[in-house]
This record gives structure tokens, sequence and C-alpha cells, in this order.
């Protein structure tokens, strides 16, 4: 990889050379591919319509705009931790919990330069958002519109900053950490460095890799 590293064309193009199957039916296989923009079509204009229809619609002063959408985005962190320990890497102590690892997470890992399965699919990615926005909304009212902004904001910040470690290669110290902390979780223990957009949690429950005697 040169100093600018890959395109998303030129690292979509080159997906083939690491693809692994994953489904018997070539129906279900066509659908386990994603083209890596597909979540910035579909949630960035949902982003924009959330915002819009806060301020329009429900008159919510910017400074509580603000606040929630944080809030919402601080959220966000907890969900990926959960879901990247828990759910992606859940104990390998029976088949049943090897087939999760393997469709949820595990493919990613056997195969990570392979482009086209770096971001949830939308059939996943959409029901999981709507389930989250109308729980919001049960609880919150209309304040789960700037919740959910900054929510989704953090998803899409997720799904470029992992596309970018994988492919990227800017120039930026707090990319470089955060690149550098993302290939440990995939090199050197996939049981360490579970937080991606924000390390925070594994400080908290003490899941950041600690480096061995011999590093």
């Amino acid at each position: 990889m040169g100093k600018k590293g890959l395109t998303i064309k030129e690292a979509v193009a080159q997906s083939h050379q690491y693809r692994i199957r994953m489904f018997k039916s070539d129906f279900l296989e066509k659908f386990s591919y994603v083209h890596p923009l597909v979540p910035f079509y579909i949630f960035i204009p949902v982003i924009l319509f959330c915002s819009f229809a806060s301020f329009y619609f429900y008159s919510i002063p910017v400074l509580k705009f603000a606040y929630l959408a944080v809030l919402g985005l601080f959220f966000w962190t907890i969900i990926e931790y959960t879901l990247h320990r828990f759910l992606f890497h859940p104990p390998m102590t029976n088949e049943f919990l090897k087939k999760v690892y393997f469709y949820t997470h595990g493919i990613h890992h056997e195969a990570m330069n392979d482009a086209s399965r770096l971001v949830m699919p939308p059939a996943v990615s959409i029901p999981v958002s709507t389930g989250i926005y109308f729980a919001a909304r049960a609880l919150m009212g209309a304040d789960a519109l700037p919740f959910f902004v900054g929510f989704i904001t953090g998803y899409t910040i997720y799904d470029f900053l992992h596309f970018a470690s994988h492919f990227f290669a800017f120039d930026n110290k707090i990319f470089k950490i955060i690149k550098k902390k993302h290939m440990v979780h995939h090199h050197k223990d996939h049981h360490s460095n579970y937080g991606f957009t924000s390390p925070l949690w594994d400080y908290v429950f003490g899941t950041v890799y600690k480096k061995k005697p011999s590093e």
C-alpha cells in the first residue's frame, strides 16, 4: 500500500481476491456484499431529515439539540462496544456460537481486506436503526430526533473510520492511533480493543490490549 493507501474504487475492485463464501444460496450470498458507500447514501439523508424535523416541526432549541445529539453519540459508543464484545466475539463454547461469530463478524476477521464486507448490510442496519429510533421515541418523545441524529452520526463515523483503517493511510496522528489499535485487535488479540469510535469502554472494562513482555 502506498503512502495514500487505496481509493474506495480500488479497494472494492480488489475485494474478490480475499472473498470467502458465506452462504450456499447464490441469492443470500449476493446480499452479503455491500459497497462501503451504501450506509452514507442511506443514513446521511436520515441525519439531515431528523435535524430539519427537530427545528422545523418541533422547534427544539439549538443547545438542547446539541446536548441530545452528543448523548446519542455517547450511546452509540456503548452499543458499539457491547455488540463487538459480546455478540461479534461470543465464547466459542458450541457450534451455534461459532456460527454466530462467523456470520456476524468472523467473516471480516477471516477476510479483512474484502471491502465489500466491511459495512453492515442494509437488510440488518435499517431494521436495527429503526427499532432504536422507535424505542427512543417511546421514551423521549420528539427529543428522540436529535438523539437519533447523534447515534446515527456515530454509526456513520464508525463506518468511515473502519473502512479507512483498512485501506487509507492518512498522515494524521489521531487516525494513526485509531488504526494501530484496530490492527492490534485483528492481528494480536481479538479479545481486546473492542471500542473503535472511542476507546473509553475498553479502559472502563479493562479490555485495552496489554503488551506482552516480548513486545
